[in-house]
């Protein structure tokens, strides 16, 4: 099993930064794709970024591409997600995820191929 905290989030007005956090435990050795979905009321959790450590490659969701940065250290089975020029747009539920996917499944960013999931953390942009 692998368990997955999530630390950061928060609330910042639009054009602000914020950052989050996911540590993961347990049997983190077989993770190969770790990174963030995010989810709104009534909506399905969209992959936001992730990180392929077997090719060691990140993916973004368009909407994010240019403004997200997810980064990973390995030794401490940790990724981070750094956030700039937030939008109200982007105010969600973000979940940490871990899967032992890679290459395609992983780039998909699809909910499917994750196997572990974080309790969440809000964040929240006002304009």
């Amino acid at each position: 099993q692998v368990q997955l905290v999530e630390s950061g989030g928060g609330s910042v007005q639009a054009g602000g930064s914020l950052r989050v956090s996911c540590k993961a435990s347990g049997y983190a050795d077989t993770i190969n794709c770790m990174g963030f979905f995010r989810q709104t009321p009534g909506t399905e959790r969209e992959g936001v970024a992730v990180f392929d450590s077997v090719y060691w490659e990140r993916y973004y969701a368009d909407s994010v591409e240019g403004r997200f940065t997810l980064s990973r250290d390995n030794a401490k089975n940790t990724v981070v997600l750094q956030m700039n020029r937030l939008e109200p747009e982007d105010t969600a539920m973000y979940y940490c995820a871990a899967g032992r996917s890679y290459g395609a499944e992983c780039r998909a960013r699809g909910a499917a191929g994750f196997d572990y999931w974080g309790q969440g953390t809000q964040v929240t942009v006002s304009s």
